[in-house]
């Protein structure tokens, strides 16, 4: 049976952590910032926790955690 591909997009986006959580960076922060106040791309910057209910749909698209 050939290898199970991971989706190479999800593999740049998603990190695993010890706990089985997922971690992502957030959107919004690449091109457009002049409209966006300072408030809302310092709220950005940084990582955040997936949601329970996508973490089945991350794993999925990672066979390999």
């Amino acid at each position: 049976m050939p290898k199970m591909k991971t989706k190479s997009g999800a593999k740049k986006r998603f990190k695993f952590l010890g706990s089985g959580m997922v971690k992502r960076t957030r959107s919004h922060l690449r091109h457009i910032l002049t409209k966006k106040t300072t408030k809302q791309k310092r709220n950005l910057r940084g990582t955040v926790l997936i949601s329970a209910t996508d973490i089945k749909r991350v794993r999925a698209m990672m066979p390999t955690q």
